[in-house]
């Protein structure tokens, strides 16, 4: 009987002391782990003990960690496919927030300090300097993430009613806290989009010059 309860006991002490470990991560992946295994241990302690609630909670807690950490897993595996394709950034839909806009709307000048970057979902849009329509599916306003200063280079106007997503800075810097792999990932899109366009406008001068 008191084998049975110093092998119970070591459930409910390995388990506070995974519980202390998903304290002490500072990447959220490691730390989903951490907490999955905390749960599983806690689940056996509480059917053997037996502390129904802890059961509870624990069972509770189980499967929103593994959601979050197959969440967090897929989005560093697209943005690493994105990096090595073709530049989408679908990807980062789920993490945006919807908004409408009316024609007329300046989402941003020229000058403006940048905080945040677009999703074209339905609508009309214009780079107002350079006469750039952009259409639906376009990610607006990346760059500014990495520019000097974080300023915008151009303004970005609606001319046709439509609906947007957006993502702030602060919220693209929280995830790349929450795992460094993402952010190296996505600052390699970023500059493979931005060499890209650079590419292109060596192109359109060329063609110009001819």
């Amino acid at each position: 009987m008191d084998i049975g309860i110093s092998w119970i006991e070591a459930f409910g002490y390995l388990g506070a002391l995974l519980t202390l470990g998903t304290y002490s991560m500072k990447r959220m992946i490691p730390l989903r782990v951490i907490g999955v295994c905390a749960n599983c241990v806690f689940i056996a302690y509480g059917l053997l003990a037996p502390v129904y609630p802890q059961l509870l909670l624990h069972g509770i807690l189980l499967p929103l960690n593994v959601i979050r950490l197959r969440e967090m897993l897929q989005l560093v595996w697209k943005v690493r496919e994105a990096s090595q394709g073709d530049l989408s950034m679908d990807w980062l839909k789920p993490f945006m927030s919807k908004q409408s806009v009316k024609k007329g709307d300046i989402l941003f000048r020229k000058g403006d300090v940048s905080s945040a970057m677009f999703y074209t979902l339905t609508g009309l849009y214009r780079l107002r300097e350079i006469g750039q329509d952009v259409g639906p599916g376009q990610v607006i306003g990346e760059i500014g993430l990495i520019a000097p200063n974080n300023k915008r280079t151009l303004t970005f106007e609606c001319v046709e009613d439509g609906e947007l997503l957006t993502i702030t800075y602060g919220q693209v810097k929280q995830l790349y806290f929450q795992n460094p792999k993402f952010g190296f990932d996505f600052l390699q899109l970023i500059s493979q989009r931005l060499f890209r366009d650079i590419s292109r406008l060596e192109d359109r001068i060329a063609r110009l010059s001819a």
